[in-house]
């Protein structure tokens, strides 16, 4: 079950729920908008690979704007800090920026019980576009989850600067080499 807009607030200020600075004005009816951090980054290698860290380089976003490019996947994140030990949290990108060509949370939108953290956002665009530090972004909705729960205890649940992959997350702490297709 979803939560609708009334029944976010009022998780909101019973502590159920964290969205953290909290903004009335934010409210959708089954949503509450979240706001792009003040960073990016990218990769920089020439191949990314899931089983070597990361080399990512880190983009400051001015007050005027940056111009996203085509063909790159850029991490940001939420202003936000959101999260529940009780409601599962998804994030998706808002309509208006979708309109633009610009995709958000393009594989990983589902939340998980327990991870209160600034989400890491995967940004891919078709087209130029300019972004801005604090801007709209999209929306996170909360559901209700049924049956018996489990907080989440993985790599990313506690990260709130945008996050590139983990090789042990990716191999599932395998050693990568042993990892058989």
């Amino acid at each position: 079950m979803i939560l609708t807009g009334a029944a976010i607030r009022e998780a909101v200020e019973l502590g159920e729920i964290t969205f953290d600075p909290f903004t009335p004005g934010m409210i959708n009816p089954n949503s509450v908008n979240y706001r792009l951090g003040p960073q990016l980054k990218v990769q920089t290698g020439a191949v990314a690979d899931p089983h070597q860290t990361a080399q990512l380089e880190t983009i400051d976003l001015p007050a005027d704007g940056y111009v996203l490019q085509p063909g790159i996947t850029y991490l940001g994140t939420t202003v936000e800090r959101i999260g529940s030990a009780r409601y599962v949290p998804s994030l998706i990108g808002r309509s208006s920026l979708g309109r633009l060509g610009c995709f958000l949370q393009v594989s990983a939108d589902l939340g998980q019980l327990g991870a209160v953290h600034q989400w890491t956002l995967e940004i891919v665009v078709v087209q130029q576009l300019r972004v801005y530090p604090g801007m709209k972004a999209g929306q996170v909705s909360f559901w209700e989850p049924a049956g018996q729960t489990m907080p989440y205890r993985g790599t990313y649940g506690h990260l709130s600067v945008p996050a590139a992959w983990s090789p042990r997350a990716v191999a599932g702490g395998l050693n990568p080499q042993a990892v058989v297709a």
